[in-house]
């Protein structure tokens, strides 16, 4: 059974551009909060959350409307192009409202770019595994996330390039060069990739790739035996708190790297940038690592590396050549931590049921990035900005404990026909 790498790379345009707007709002709205609307860090933390707040009902709510949608061009491409189209048109706002310095008008149209982005992560990350076999997954998952780390690359290059005094006709520059990157990432994957095609494929050559422990439940009531339950809450819940520390790093490292580090222009996105870097390098050998070692270890393994470098970052007060190591070891865990978490919470849906499952594993993401950017800024602006490395580390070793707990949704291999030597 071998992954067709084609297919996965092109479904993967989705995820690309995804994750470059995320990038570009992750390292912006911070500092447009704060230097346009003079904001604090607790009310800014609570603005970036709003965004996770608004995910938290549209990613289940729109992931379930998919699996229930059959069209002509498939179940997500609807809501993958509508919400891309909206959301690149949506954004060129922000910086229009940025200059004017109304914060009503930049409000709203904060809101109308985060929910069409709503509409359809969900659709687009659940596209993967509609069209790949469950022991493929975290190979495909490799490549998906791979896809990712190059969007929000580059972001983080253009930011680099085009950023050097702040100014809301940079911001629009850079706004809207990744609305049109967004556009086209939208129109490759419409235009070279066959959904029905492929999922029709795969049904033929696998009919049912439910795990057994669930075909104890009908898709009526979609229930799950109590030991595999109490894997996917431990499962979901190591999600939610990794995110916490992730996100509390990645939404303030660019007024960190300014206000503690002392830097002054765009280069914070430089130790971001060497963090992603390492993930596409890691991406196909993490998915390689979890076939043959098991997807929990890995996670486990990818966990421990990332404790070490948050840990470490407690004691650096300037910015130096030390961040490079750190944030090599924060590429290669987030990459091993990513490839696998994904893959071991729809591993337990049925084949039907992958987007309503997306939007579960989602759910707890999101949450905890509502929850992340308001505390952390709490600590950050009450505190000190000495709070963010402490912060993430200890919630990094939370997720540790509650993955010991996990004891299903691991790699199971389904044996595969003679014949079948492609997906």
């Amino acid at each position: 059974m071998k992954l067709n790498y084609k297919n996965t790379v092109l479904i993967g345009f989705a995820f690309f551009s995804i994750c470059a707007f995320w990038q570009l709002y992750d390292s912006l709205i911070p500092l447009m909060l704060k230097n346009a609307f003079s904001l604090g860090d607790t009310v800014s933390g609570l603005i970036m959350a709003s965004d996770n707040i608004l995910a938290l009902f549209l990613l289940p709510f729109f992931g379930t409307l998919s699996d229930r949608t059959h069209t002509r061009i498939g179940r997500r491409m609807p809501f993958i192009l509508g919400g891309t189209l909206v959301a690149a048109a949506a954004m060129l706002l922000l910086p229009m409202a940025e200059s004017m310095r109304h914060f009503g008008f930049f409000t709203a149209a904060l809101f109308l770019t985060l929910t069409a982005m709503g509409t359809y992560r969900s659709p687009a990350v659940a596209l993967m595994p509609d069209i790949t076999p469950k022991p493929l997954r975290s190979r495909a998952n490799a490549v998906i996330n791979l896809m990712g780390a190059i969007g929000g690359i580059v972001s983080l290059l253009l930011i680099r390039l085009f950023l050097k005094s702040g100014s809301s006709s940079e911001h629009a520059l850079l706004f809207g060069t990744v609305a049109a990157v967004m556009l086209i990432s939208a129109a490759i994957l419409f235009f070279t990739v066959n959904e029905n095609k492929l999922a029709e494929a795969l049904s033929d050559k696998e009919p049912d790739q439910a795990e057994s422990i669930g075909k104890a439940s009908s898709d009526k009531d979609d229930k799950l035996p109590p030991a595999v339950k109490k894997s996917l809450f431990f499962l979901l819940s190591s999600v939610a708190l990794w995110y916490m520390a992730y996100n509390a790093v990645t939404t303030a490292f660019s007024k960190y790297a300014q206000s503690y580090l002392g830097l002054a222009d765009g280069s914070f996105a430089d130790p971001l940038m060497i963090a992603m870097a390492t993930a596409i390098v890691t991406y196909i050998p993490a998915g390689a690592l979890a076939s043959r070692f098991g997807r929990k270890k890995c996670i486990l393994a990818g966990v421990l590396l990332m404790i070490l470098p948050f840990s470490a970052m407690i004691f650096v007060r300037t910015y130096s050549n030390i961040l490079i190591p750190f944030f090599l070891l924060v590429g290669i865990g987030w990459a091993i931590i990513n490839v696998n978490s994904y893959p071991m919470a729809v591993e337990l849906a049925s084949g039907n049921k992958t987007g309503k499952y997306t939007g579960y594993y989602y759910t707890f993401s999101m949450a905890a990035q509502i929850i992340t950017p308001v505390l952390s800024g709490f600590f950050l602006e009450h505190v000190g900005y000495h709070t963010l490395f402490p912060y993430a580390a200890l919630f990094m070793a939370l997720a540790f404990c509650t993955m010991l707990f996990v004891k299903h949704g691991d790699n199971r291999e389904i044996p595969a026909p003679a014949d079948q030597t492609e997906t």
